[in-house]
């Protein structure tokens, strides 16, 4: 749908003819990216790092080419028979179109709210049309939990998603829960030159299957547009873009830069902030220099990181706007304005060209300079790694729609937790992500006559977590949320004349939100209470780096809860199997109800065993114990990298002041529609098997939740 016709002809030749001319300058394209990032540490930007698609030789040149003229020449018999299958396809379906609005993290308890006072007029209307109800979340309330439930309709022992991190057995180092990836086996070494002979694998760590790929199997379409856990994007017939856990150009999970004439470190390598790196602007005539670090040469032995100088010129002294010249192009930059994204060329010392994208904000202007550069995105035209499927999806939505981002959290929460930015400046990006967001679902929506089209906007889940601090109170901020949910509102009333008698519309969100003013290191609870050791001389170092393994049997990492050192399944382990199910029944038991005395309020509401909670064979990858924290509490900054350091109850003293990692019969999602909800209690696992009732197609039997959506 919405690429027929001989016009899809037109654009798939031309993307052909793109490609095919791209291969030979992306050739070793992965290797350029960075083991790991060049700066901090905080877990929720730990990055695939190096070793992404090798992208071929000059036969790929020929193979590409070649693929594309016998593309052309069936393209009319493929046509015909993909309408024949899909007249089948659509033959026991209910509906012909299915829309799911995903609005990330939105609240029920404050959309009711807003809907009372008369705020939010289209939400009220579609509660109106079919139903509104509260949607129970995962356990834990986490998005990559959460969506992936939402996908597959089964609980996270059978897909195996439990936090953003999982820990590696062996090292106990902290790994991306949803991508593996591994680097090439084979290398040819040329002299100081390392030239890959074999592909990096690139894998999709969430299990079980989507309900868009069982729709695709039946020959009913889908457009699936930033739905988090879709890094590295499945094949399957329908049309994908990737989301959350996509990576930057460094191979992180969002690095941005800050360039600055205040005291910094000297080095290109800069000064590391918790999720960025700060950088010098060395003062030069008429104006400032500095350097752009990008992802490291990985084609030279010992190559380090390619960087791209740029001046930095004032156009007076007066404070005002300056020119910014990088590699031949001259951008103004208007104070507290971002820039468009701007193209960054990285060339490695055999020439070879990797292409990403950035916007630069001028945030001081006088006397002192300082600016702000988003992390390097993949550049969407010319993408370095798989982001969308087709793997031309991505290139043709940044043709008709323009550059977009494409890191998987594309709001730089973290710039705004070091002070990089203001919360003026983060509200922008934030909008301008949602901008490009909302071109994109309603592009699909005007192509797609029937199947699926599914977007999630994760604004409104980036907003509430910067914000949160505010919403009761009567500064300059106090009104974002509301204004953030009358947004969403417009969003949705934007969407109903989409809505014909052949549509279901679902909005929904994956959890809501709280507060989260007291953090919670558990790791200090467990060395207090004799169930963790520490080294000798331990300096609070991060990733777990300070515990005694041999005197361990618990120990904590993440946002979701507590593991076991077991032994026979930690490398270090020492709880034999047979005593692990009672220490975790005894850990659980002693944090229900742990209360912070210093405040006397309750800091864990309760604590479960895993397996008290989910069946299926992930099991053992999950927490042993998940930890459902009172509302104003979450695990701490300091217990999400597995520091053992300060108390076990602190103050939370960054911007990021709302949440959802707490008890989820606290922060359930939203769910909407306009056919009749049948369920009092739905579940986000019930998502998927009733979006493959709507068509017509039994859910297969592994699917836990049931349809919940009658049509008249």
């Amino acid at each position: 749908m919405g690429l027929g016709g001989a016009r899809a002809s037109d654009q798939r030749w031309a993307r052909g003819r793109r490609w095919t001319r791209c291969v030979p300058a992306l050739l070793l394209l992965a290797a350029l990216l960075a083991h790991g990032r060049h700066g901090g540490a905080d877990w929720a930007y730990i990055g695939p790092g190096a070793g992404f698609a090798f992208l071929g030789s000059f036969l790929t040149f020929l193979l590409g080419l070649f693929l594309g003229l016998v593309s052309l020449l069936l393209w009319p018999f493929r046509l015909v028979w993909g309408l024949l299958l899909g007249r089948q396809g659509y033959q026991r379906a209910k509906v012909r179109r299915l829309v799911f609005l995903g609005l990330d993290g939105l609240d029920p308890g404050l959309l009711e709210r807003y809907m009372a006072e008369g705020k939010l007029p289209n939400f009220a209307r579609l509660k109106e049309m079919g139903g509104f109800r509260r949607l129970r979340t995962t356990f834990p309330a986490l998005s990559p939990v959460a969506w992936s439930t939402f996908a597959t309709g089964v609980n996270p022992a059978r897909h195996s998603m439990f936090d953003f991190l999982n820990r590696n057995l062996k090292s106990y180092m902290p790994e991306l829960s949803s991508t593996r990836v591994r680097n090439p086996e084979r290398i040819l070494k040329l002299g100081k030159y390392r030239i890959p002979l074999s592909r990096p694998l690139v894998e999709m760590r969430r299990k079980s299957r989507t309900f868009w790929s069982i729709l695709g199997e039946h020959r009913i379409g889908a457009t699936i547009l930033r739905i988090p856990i879709t890094f590295p994007p499945e094949k399957f017939s329908g049309r994908l873009l990737s989301a959350m856990c996509t990576p930057d150009l460094v191979g992180s999970q969002g690095t941005f830069s800050l360039f600055t004439t205040r005291q910094c470190g000297e080095s290109h390598s800069g000064e590391a902030l918790q999720s960025g790196n700060r950088f010098p602007l060395a003062r030069a005539a008429g104006g400032f220099t500095g350097t752009i670090t990008g992802p490291d040469d990985y084609m030279v032995e010992g190559g380090g990181a390619i960087h791209i100088p740029f001046s930095l010129t004032p156009e007076d002294s007066a404070g005002g706007p300056a020119v910014l010249e990088i590699q031949g192009q001259r951008h103004r930059l208007q104070p507290g304005e971002y820039t468009p994204w701007i193209t960054l060329h990285f060339k490695s010392a055999l020439k070879i060209q990797v292409r990403g994208v950035a916007r630069f904000l001028l945030t001081d202007c006088g006397p002192e300079y300082s600016l702000y550069m988003t992390p390097v995105n993949i550049d969407p035209e010319s993408p370095a790694l798989p982001i969308s499927h087709p793997s031309y999806y991505a290139t043709y939505l940044a043709k008709l729609l323009g550059v977009y981002s494409t890191l998987g959290m594309a709001e730089d929460t973290w710039a705004l937790n070091e002070r990089a930015i203001d919360e003026e400046a983060f509200l922008k990006q934030a909008y301008l992500t949602y901008e490009e967001r909302e071109r994109m679902f309603f592009s699909a929506l005007e192509r797609t006559r029937r199947g699926v089209v599914a977007c999630v906007f994760d604004t409104t889940d980036r907003v509430q977590h910067m914000f949160y601090r505010h919403l009761d109170g009567d500064g300059a901020y106090s009104r974002i949320i509301e204004e953030l949910y009358m947004r969403v509102d417009g969003l949705l009333g934007k969407t109903l004349p989409f809505v014909d008698p052949g549509t279901a519309l679902v909005v929904l969100s994956d959890h809501g939100f709280t507060s989260f003013e007291r953090g919670v290191n558990l790791n200090a609870w467990l060395l207090e209470n004799g169930y963790l050791a520490r080294q000798e001389g331990a300096r609070g170092r991060y990733y777990l780096k300070d515990v005694d393994w041999s005197r361990t049997r618990a120990y904590t990492f993440g946002l979701a809860g507590v593991y076991i050192n077991q032994k026979g399944r930690e490398s270090k382990g020492i709880v034999p199997a047979a005593e692990a199910m009672a220490l975790k029944q005894e850990i659980a038991a002693r944090l229900t109800g742990l209360r912070d005395e210093e405040r006397g309020r309750l800091g864990i509401r309760e604590a479960w065993t895993s397996n008290s909670l989910y069946s299926g064979p992930y099991l053992q990858s999950a927490p042993d114990v998940i930890v459902g924290y009172a509302p104003g509490y979450r695990a701490s900054w300091d217990a999400a990298v597995g520091k053992v350091a300060g108390h076990v109850f602190d103050d939370n003293q960054k911007a990021w002041s709302g949440d959802h990692c707490v008890d989820p019969h606290l922060v359930p999602g939203v769910l909407l529609s306009n056919l009749q909800i049948d369920s009092e209690n739905p579940g986000i696992e019930d998502m998927a098997p009733t979006a493959l009732d709507l068509f017509g197609i039994a859910p297969p039997e592994y699917m836990e939740g049931k349809c919940v959506l009658r049509v008249a």
